[in-house]
């Protein structure tokens, strides 16, 4: 039975324009796009082919600056491919970075109904998961405080818990086992298992530097490196690559 494609990327490519004058304000930074003059450009990502299937939990490799961010942003409409490039998705997706997209200045309730809205939940269903998900981020005290005067933690905690509700095709997870304290890991790390990790109707793209969850939940990891797509195979084949790089 041929497998069906959940995300195909084809000679994806993208460069970002570094600009030689320094810039200080927004009006500078307008004027500056509009500006011809000289600058650098950084070629991110080059020629990226790849597909990513219905149903199968992979994984994205590679070090701080191999361009795995900048895949991720382009996989999930947030930055455009150079001309040329095309990708292509089959379903509605969630990219889970924790901390993310929340308003500091209004309260931690307007920031679940805000959130969870661009998650695609109606109100009533809001309404109806509201409590376990302050239950769930151990912040039932914290429902009418400004996210302002929350701790790193705290905020993390809540994106996660508003995130598990999502009922996304496709899962973008960007780091996400270290969320809060130990405790608080155990907790959330079973939560992804039940809800992305052994969920076959979701396609999951884990971006992680742990081999221990590339290995635990991945049938296939691609193995990024100068902004190139090196190796595409078994996490222990890209992880054994991956040990090479300098």
């Amino acid at each position: 039975m041929e497998k069906e494609i959940a995300i195909c990327l084809r000679q994806v490519s993208k460069t970002f324009r570094l600009s030689k004058r320094p810039i200080y304000t927004l009006k500078e930074r307008v004027f500056d796009f509009f500006r011809f003059h000289g600058s650098d450009t950084f070629q991110a990502l080059k020629n990226i082919n790849l597909e990513i299937y219905k149903g199968e939990c992979v994984g994205l490799v590679g070090r701080n600056g191999s361009g795995k961010s900048t895949l991720t942003k382009i996989m999930t409409g947030i930055y455009m491919p150079d001309k040329g490039g095309k990708v292509v998705m089959h379903g509605d997706h969630l990219l889970l970075n924790l901390g993310l997209g929340f308003a500091h200045e209004l309260t931690a309730r307007d920031n679940v109904y805000i959130n969870a809205s661009i998650l695609g939940l109606s109100q009533e269903k809001i309404k109806h998961i509201f409590d376990n998900i302050f239950e769930f981020a151990e912040l039932q005290a914290f429902v009418d405080v400004k996210i302002k005067y929350f701790s790193s933690g705290m905020v993390q905690r809540l994106a996660f818990s508003i995130a598990m509700y999502a009922e996304s095709d496709i899962v973008f997870l960007d780091e996400v086992f270290a969320v809060g304290d130990a405790k608080f890991v155990q907790k959330a790390t079973e939560a992804i298992e039940k809800n992305f990790m052994l969920n076959k109707n979701r396609t999951v793209i884990l971006v992680s530097h742990s081999e221990e969850h590339i290995l635990k939940y991945c049938s296939r990891a691609f193995l990024l490196h100068k902004g190139e797509l090196v190796l595409t195979g078994t996490p222990q084949e890209v992880f054994a690559k991956y040990n090479t790089l300098q």
